[in-house]
């Protein structure tokens, strides 16, 4: 076997791992939306509950951050450092720009007079909270995995031959996307 085949061989391995494990995620997340589908039929549900405008702000920042991620991976391709260096730290920065607007979120729903945990919270904001800080902790996972990918670019390990990192770091950003696109989409239209 040659160098270039063992390569390409323990790339797909690292790829089918991280497949695996966000396959793994998107079940628990399909059972925690399960849970909340069954809830919703319960007489104390909130039936008029509105997502916050911080989670819409939100939502257009992590896309953004796709896009910045996926302008990264495509730099570097061509070997253009300097862009690839400015799309990484512009998805650190929108990335934690989307922790901050998460938790913003979180302090208008409390000054809409609805709480996540005790005697005056409901079962509709405490699913909410459950689901965004499940999601907010595998964003910091994606976060770590960037501040990684970002130290090793600055220690010259990728290249347009040598990719692996960032195309891994790309392929799990765009799957928190894509996770909370779709759950957005489901606890804004699924009341």
């Amino acid at each position: 076997m040659t160098r270039e085949e063992e390569k390409a061989r323990s790339d797909r391995s690292y790829k089918l791992l991280l497949l695996f494990a966000m396959v793994s995620m998107t079940m628990m997340f399909a059972g925690l939306t399960s849970a909340f589908v069954v809830s919703k039929s319960r007489a104390d549900w909130l039936k008029d509950f509105q997502m916050p405008t911080a989670f819409f702000i939100s939502t257009l920042v992590i896309i953004g951050g796709s896009v910045t991620f996926h302008m990264a991976k495509k730099a570097i391709q061509k070997d253009n450092k300097k862009a690839t260096t400015s799309f990484l730290l512009g998805t650190l920065a929108l990335g934690i720009l989307f922790v901050i607007l998460q938790f913003v979120g979180f302090r208008q729903i409390v000054e809409a007079g609805y709480f996540f945990t005790g005697s005056a919270s409901s079962i509709t904001t405490t699913f909410l909270y459950v689901v965004t800080i499940t999601h907010l902790a595998h964003l910091f996972g994606g976060l770590i995995s960037l501040l990684i990918i970002i130290y090793n670019h600055f220690k010259q390990k990728y290249n347009s031959t040598q990719t692996l990192g960032i195309e891994l770091g790309a392929m799990y950003w765009h799957f928190l996307d894509l996770l909370w696109v779709y759950l957005f989409l489901f606890l804004y239209f699924f009341k």
